[in-house]
């Protein structure tokens, strides 16, 4: 082979597996479903989905391999009704690194309870933004529900970056979320399902210009506040206070809003330690605020900040 077009490929190799940006493992938990199936069924989905989910290109961006986003998606199957057809939840996990140092920060830690599909073992997965929802809506919804998470991960992680940089791909889980497989047995997508705490309303919440406070609360946090800790740790405490702060004032304008509870869910843990060197007053301060914002952890906010 002629030596410019084996460059020319070898070039072209690098680019194509630098370009993805997820860095994805999928697990399936089948302890629900009867014994009687065959369990290579579900090792085979958890290949398929993974493979969809890191060798597909989200962005426009070439992301390098120490760019690319650690995420975690469990899908726990909770029963089985027609053959081959599926009710599970799904808990999806990310982080992003946080500059000059080892820590990563959890930026998405979220369980969605509505979760129905159809696999058949080997079969393609197939997904077109453009003509969502196929011949079989279960079937459709399995890339559908993965292909959401995919922009809302890669949205949250822009979003961390640059003030806005989600929008973009927040607008591609809404095209999603508008030409969602529909069927007796979906859910997950319309606004008057699951209180207000669905696909639907996560999307609404992040392109109603009502709430755009949000997106200065995510890039505050993170770029302003966490990137900073090893470069001036009391400094960024003030800017994850201030990122606190505004979430307050919108849950106090709207309250159960879902992206609040959204933004809350995994940090207790990381907020405690960034406060527990904090002084009295600032504790006390942000005591009050977290156990408004994250009502489930505010005994331990009290415990271990007071």
């Amino acid at each position: 082979m002629h030596k410019g077009l084996l460059l020319f490929l070898f070039c072209f190799l690098s680019w194509f597996s630098n370009a993805q940006e997820l860095n994805a493992r999928v697990r399936v938990v089948d302890n629900q479903i009867p014994t009687t199936i065959d369990r290579k069924i579900f090792r085979t989905l958890e290949a398929s989905l993974t493979t969809f989910l890191n060798n597909r290109r989200w962005s426009a961006d070439n992301f390098k391999q120490n760019e690319k986003i650690n995420c975690q998606i469990l899908i726990n199957l909770e029963g089985m009704g027609e053959p081959n057809v599926f009710s599970a939840s799904i808990t999806i996990q990310a982080a992003r690194p946080v500059y000059s140092t080892s820590y990563v920060s959890p930026i998405i830690n979220f369980k969605d309870p509505n979760f129905d599909f159809k696999y058949i073992e080997s079969q393609p997965m197939e997904f077109n933004e453009n003509r969502i929802s196929g011949s079989d809506p279960l079937v459709s919804n399995l890339t559908a529900v993965m292909a959401y998470y995919a922009y809302i991960i890669v949205g949250f992680d822009y979003e961390s970056f640059s003030l806005r940089g989600g929008n973009p791909y927040f607008q591609k889980a809404l095209n999603i979320v508008n030409n969602a497989p529909d069927a007796s047995k979906i859910s997950g997508w319309k606004s008057f399902e699951n209180n207000n705490r669905n696909r639907y309303w996560l999307t609404e919440n992040l392109i109603n210009n009502r709430y755009t406070v949000i997106h200065d609360v995510y890039y505050n946090y993170y770029r302003k506040g966490m990137d900073y800790l090893y470069e001036n740790e009391a400094g960024a405490r003030t800017e994850v206070m201030n990122s606190l702060v505004y979430l307050d004032n919108l849950n106090r304008e709207t309250p159960n809003l879902m992206i609040v509870q959204f933004f809350m869910l995994g940090k207790a843990d990381e907020l405690i330690n960034l406060f527990k060197k904090a002084p009295p007053q600032e504790k006390t301060k942000v005591v009050d605020i977290l156990s408004r914002l994250d009502v489930t952890n505010s005994n331990k906010y009290k415990q271990e900040l007071r």
